[in-house]
């Protein structure tokens, strides 16, 4: 190998790592913004700032500790969902007009799950490979995986081992969702496909399907995980619980995801 190749592969490298750095920056922020972590340190710079400036550290306190327990409750968590969530459950009665699905990776694995011998998809990502699997029974279309690294791989062998259904293609390098639309449009552009049916979580939806149409896919929705009714007795809808939590969390991301999306792509710092 020339010695000016080996040098643009150590930059290249180089450039790789740095992404990939700037990505995992990226997720530390949002663990750190949102629920629990945001509240959290809200009330945590409040305990800090008692004696130094009371006034303030009281408010600190009351909204880090309010927003928690708000963000906990089924009446919130359910409002914020109300708003994220923008599409109909797909109608599988119909004819769909598609070539293939695309099951997207996000919702979280186990690098060894001892039960199985392997990696294993958690439930939040389980969610979505269970109605992958059931859409393409329904409909014969093949499956595309899109994770990131360990996560395709989980994907991957839970998706044969619980539903007896082979991935076709397996995108491995997807660390969020910009790049599982630009990796999965590579990938279906070069077997001829440009009609796709977006398995996500329901939130999600709407930034992945603006995402994988960007990168010049036709795109039908399939939420996963809808909001459904819930019967609560009226108390409770106002007590906080782990589930509600998490629900807000998912529903606030989105929301402030799809404005952030909107600005990029605006200003031009990202292209597919």
């Amino acid at each position: 190998m020339m010695p000016g190749s080996r040098r643009w592969n150590a930059d290249h490298d180089g450039a790789k790592k740095l992404l990939l750095a700037l990505k995992y920056c990226k997720t530390l922020l949002k663990m750190l913004i949102l629920p629990p972590a945001g509240p959290l340190l809200l009330a945590i710079a409040g305990v800090l700032l008692l004696r130094r400036r009371p006034r303030l550290a009281r408010a600190l306190l009351i909204a880090g500790l309010a927003s928690l327990w708000l963000l906990s409750t089924p009446f919130v968590a359910n409002a914020l969902t109300a708003l994220a969530e923008h599409y109909p459950p797909l109608d599988l009665s119909k004819p769909v007009d598609a070539q293939a699905i695309v099951i997207l990776g996000g919702g979280g694995q186990r690098v060894f799950a001892p039960e199985y011998g392997g990696p294993a998809a958690d439930p939040y990502l389980l969610d979505r490979l269970a109605y992958g699997a059931y859409v393409s029974r329904k409909t014969g279309l093949p499956v595309l995986l899109t994770g990131f690294q360990i996560e395709a791989i989980a994907m991957r062998d839970t998706l044969a081992r619980n539903f007896g259904i082979e991935a076709r293609w397996i995108d491995d390098r997807a660390f969020d969702t910009f790049d599982n639309a630009r990796d999965s449009a590579l990938l279906l552009r070069a077997s001829g496909i440009g009609r796709i049916i977006l398995v996500t979580g329901a939130t999600h939806l709407w930034r992945a399907a603006h995402e994988f149409t960007a990168a010049g896919l036709q795109v039908i929705p399939a939420p996963v995980g809808m909001r459904g009714r819930r019967r609560y007795v009226p108390l409770f809808r106002y007590v906080p619980e782990a589930e509600a939590l998490l629900r807000s969390q998912h529903a606030i991301y989105e929301l402030l995801g799809e404005p952030v999306r909107e600005f990029l792509v605006l200003t031009h710092w990202r292209r597919q």
